[in-house]
């Protein structure tokens, strides 16, 4: 079965009123970080695809993500509780809330506004070339992951 289409309105706007549902004291189900830093963990993925802040792993690297990692993170089954991260998308101290969700929420919308055919063939950080399917799958899952694991 097919994971929500993260480039659709409906789907973006139900992934927003999970956010909104959020303060910062929510508390995680699971784990150890704070509201605001589970949304900056988030923006993580959205930084890869639109901003050049993240260093790209090495080729060897990258092929050993390939073949080890890449069909965990885009496939359609869900990440187990306490998975292990990536050492980027680490979040250690505080983060401003309000200024995470909003970035986030922003990330949102400007990825339902591309479209799934601009994500079709996009290079990933990671994993080179990803279908517009592998890349809903990444997006969709971690946003899930997470925002289940604050209960909203």
């Amino acid at each position: 079965m097919a994971l929500p289409n993260i480039f659709s309105q409906d789907v973006t706007n139900q992934i927003i009123l999970r956010i909104n549902a959020l303060t910062p004291s929510t508390t995680p189900q699971w784990g150890t970080m704070s509201a605001a830093q589970m949304l900056s963990h988030c923006n993580v993925s959205y930084e890869m695809v639109y901003d050049d802040i993240h260093p790209k792993p090495s080729s060897f690297v990258k092929f050993i993500l390939k073949l080890l990692v890449k069909g965990k993170v885009v496939g359609q089954k869900p990440y187990s509780k306490n998975s292990s991260t990536a050492p980027q998308f680490l979040i250690k101290g505080d983060r401003e809330f309000e200024v995470e969700k909003e970035r986030l929420v922003s990330y949102l919308k400007m990825t339902e506004a591309a479209g799934a055919a601009k994500f079709e063939g996009k290079e990933s950080h990671s994993f080179g070339a990803l279908t517009s399917t592998e890349w809903n799958n990444m997006l969709y899952k971690h946003l899930d992951h997470h925002l289940t694991q604050f209960g909203v």
